[in-house]
């Protein structure tokens, strides 16, 4: 496997499941953890966690841990999560089995929860298991008596990795605060993005709507029922490529992912190199949000990249549906 490679499609799969001597794609889960542990960025606790999953469209996706020196460990990203999270981004709907190279931890096991049918995903730890005899074992025997979405939600809301559309809206191009991370002026930080390295593009200003609709876009795809609070963010790295993640909540609150981790998450399984390389970002949530992402974005993102050029947008409910490009303009 491309020791860079999160994401295999299902002909690739399959031909590296026969290459390998392997009945099925199912088997070629486990042959594959060790190689995305290598992939994971954890540098607090030195901890490599992989997971690789089969999606129900053939498809096998990596996920990794990542940590965030400066930032509290709930700043983390699991890999369960960062697994869950690469199926969103490319569009899975369904995630059938995953491999993983420790134990799930309590966390991650509630995260599970928020899929449809989560009592039936297949799960096997290689650490246990490193022949690969393939016990893989339900979500049921890892969570008993499960807390989830529906306890607090209607059989038809849309669950993770479903199609959503939270109806958001930006009115005007003003309706945004550009925060700068710390640069009150705009001559500190174009001196210190022409002395920073990481290749800051020139045409920031030009590209500047394309992170807002992606931004919008991933708030309209956000899960967020219980708190009604969706969001998203977009980065930006110096080549001009953009990278998107959505708010992800859980039944049980904490275990929840933040728009950030999660765009941060897509930057690396689309192939991007240092956080350094981040440019730009925007965050969209709704103007006075309950649950409000702003100050802890910012946090992270001047953590993970200093030089980045920040946006903070604030959008609206449309009852009547989700209003388009014209907004971004």
């Amino acid at each position: 496997m491309d020791r860079t490679k999160f994401v295999l499609s299902a002909s690739e799969a399959e031909s590296m499941a026969q290459s390998l001597g392997l009945p099925s794609v199912l088997h070629l889960l486990p042959a594959l953890v060790q190689p995305a542990q290598n992939l994971a960025r954890p540098p607090i606790s030195n901890y490599h966690v992989g997971a690789v999953g089969l999606g129900s469209d053939g498809r096998v996706f990596v996920g990794v841990n990542l940590e965030f020196p400066g930032l509290p460990l709930n700043q983390s990203v699991h890999a369960e999560q960062f697994l869950l999270n690469n199926l969103a981004v490319h569009g899975c709907p369904r995630l059938l089995a995953l491999a993983v190279s420790a134990a799930p931890c309590g966390h991650c096991r509630q995260f599970f929860q928020e899929l449809r049918q989560p009592s039936s995903l297949q799960i096997l730890i290689t650490s246990e298991h490193p022949h690969q005899n393939l016990p893989f074992k339900p979500l049921s025997e890892f969570l008993s008596n499960p807390f989830g979405p529906f306890d607090l939600l209607d059989k038809e809301s849309p669950l993770l990795l479903e199609p959503h559309n939270n109806n958001l809206y930006l009115k005007s191009q003003k309706n945004h605060e550009n925060l700068r991370n710390g640069y009150p002026k705009k001559s500190d930080l174009d001196e210190n993005l022409e002395n920073s390295r990481n290749g800051f593009c020139e045409e920031l200003g030009k590209n500047e709507a394309l992170l807002r609709k992606e931004a919008l876009e991933a708030a309209n795809n956000s899960h967020a029922p219980y708190s009604g609070c969706p969001s998203g963010v977009a980065v930006m790295d110096c080549e001009g490529k953009v990278y998107r993640g959505s708010y992800v909540e859980s039944a049980a609150y904490n275990p929840s992912l933040g728009p950030v981790q999660a765009a941060l998450a897509a930057y690396i399984a689309g192939g991007g190199g240092g956080y350094e390389k981040i440019v730009a970002a925007a965050l969209v949530e709704k103007e006075g949000a309950e649950v409000s992402q702003e100050d802890t974005a910012r946090l992270l993102i001047k953590k993970v990249s200093p030089k980045c050029e920040f946006w903070v947008i604030h959008c609206f409910a449309n009852e009547n549906g989700y209003k388009k490009s014209s907004n971004f303009v």
